[in-house]
């Protein structure tokens, strides 16, 4: 009885049925008419449950049902979900489905209607974005199915329980490695960057041909050539490769600074998404990718290694990172830099500064960091200041307070300003473009030969 509910239509026709029973009272020629479609109900009814109640015949069932999604989801990205539902019965179906999605979504749309003809198998879609990671319970999925007649609907269970773990935006990574491998970075705002001085190693000498840099061509070696019987004209060039093994560090706060959100991710869940993705850039690069996290402790060193598997560690030390709520320790994190990182290393700091003085107190540890290694720090753009001061001043209150919004913009510029002056490189930036600019940063380093 528990799979066993009336539909609407049912309740309709029942409705209309006491409506004539009333009007019957008065005029007792309708009674008749009233008890013969009273009757009809209920020899339907019966005959609707008979229908989608019949016991399957051989191996066939009355309806199959399944949840398609990935062993893990993708933090702040759309993930695909797919339910698929197969008609066994001997007649079309209406159904209605309702997918028990984890609670974290707080969503109550969750309901497909579809019709499925005998035989045939139908595909709904549809997407969940989750906004935090950690592990997500989904539940059953509840199909509702009603005959042509639509007196009755019988429900059907699949997949009672699942857990799926949510972790770091592992799809925006390989939608920045597909694009990196067929040279297609521009279309989501990577700049090409002029390669300025000569940042790379000598690789071999080889023929000239059309397009190569006539500066690499090697005179000498031509000359040699010429002597030993090749024609004059048969140039040979050095051919050079791009430095590799460089390290890249991504320094990760973990402070209380971090957990301002935007569009449902926290700072941190953006900072950590970018290090994927950055991670991952550099690897293609030839280059080592590693990560320190922070905070008012020591956090998770992973040293920078380009071999196979060093991403899938990577993920799994970034899936297990969360805030913190006191202030950061800055001076603990130069320690364990100067203790843990020998090499001139890039660090890409993430974090966020609020106000000058909060910036400065930080300072001395900043520039013994970029002493030592080539430092850039990623901090965060107020959007919804920046919106704030978009906004036409209409009062006299309006213009009050878009002018102390203003300060607390222009703070953020003396910022930037601040950490230049000190040779500190920074990057003030809007999270939903950080992973963007951040990859632009570590490119034009590259081309310019600074790491």
């Amino acid at each position: 009885m528990k799979s066993f509910f009336l539909t609407r239509r049912f309740f309709l026709v029942l409705t209309a049925l006491i409506v004539g029973l009333v009007v019957a009272f008065f005029l007792p020629g309708w009674l008749p008419l009233v008890q013969l479609v009273l009757g009809l109900l209920v020899v339907l009814t019966l005959f609707d449950v008979g229908l989608l109640y019949a016991p399957a015949r051989g191996q066939a069932g009355h309806v199959f049902g399944r949840r398609v999604l990935g062993d893990k989801l993708a933090n702040g990205s759309d993930n695909d979900v797919a339910i698929y539902l197969e008609n066994q019965y001997r007649f079309p179906i209406h159904t209605e489905t309702i997918d028990e999605i984890p609670h974290q979504f707080q969503r109550r749309d969750v309901l497909f209607t579809a019709t499925v003809k005998p035989g045939e198998t139908t595909v709904i879609r549809y997407q969940l974005r989750p906004v935090k990671r950690g592990e997500y319970e989904f539940g059953a999925v509840n199909v509702y199915v009603a005959s042509p007649l639509s007196l009755v609907r019988r429900r059907f269970r699949f997949d009672d329980s699942r857990v799926v773990p949510v972790y770091p935006s592992f799809l925006q990574m390989r939608q920045y490695e597909l694009l990196a491998i067929s040279n297609r970075l521009t279309e989501v705002g990577i700049k090409r960057i002029r390669r300025v001085g000569q940042s790379m190693e000598f690789e071999q000498i080889r023929p000239y041909v059309a397009g190569d840099d006539p500066r690499n061509i090697n005179w000498k070696a031509t000359a040699r050539r010429a002597t030993t019987g090749y024609a004059a004209e048969a140039l040979v060039v050095n051919h050079y490769q791009d430095e590799r093994a460089q390290q890249v560090y991504c320094l990760i706060d973990k402070g209380r600074v971090m957990r301002m959100p935007f569009n449902g991710l926290s700072l941190l869940d953006y900072a950590i998404n970018a290090t994927l993705v950055v991670s991952n850039i550099a690897i293609l690069k030839h280059d080592k990718a590693g990560l320190v996290t922070f905070s008012h402790q020591a956090g998770t060193l992973l040293p920078a290694d380009r071999r196979g598997g060093h991403m899938g560690k990577l993920l799994e030390v970034l899936y297990r990172q969360r805030t913190k709520y006191l202030e950061t320790d800055y001076e603990r994190l130069y320690i364990t830099v100067k203790t843990n990182i020998r090499q001139r290393s890039l660090l890409i700091l993430f974090t966020n500064f609020e106000t000058l003085s909060g910036m400065q107190r930080q300072l001395p540890y900043l520039r013994r960091l970029a002493k030592d290694h080539l430092l850039l720090v990623v901090f965060f753009e107020n959007t919804e200041l920046r919106t704030f001061l978009d906004a036409p001043a209409d009062t006299t209150q309006d213009v009050y307070n878009q002018t102390i919004a203003e300060k607390f913009a222009q703070e953020k510029r003396q910022i930037v300003r601040e950490l230049n002056q000190y040779g500190i490189h920074s990057l003030l930036t809007a999270p939903h473009n950080l992973t963007v600019d951040t990859i632009n940063k570590y490119l034009e380093f590259k081309a310019r030969g600074l790491i």
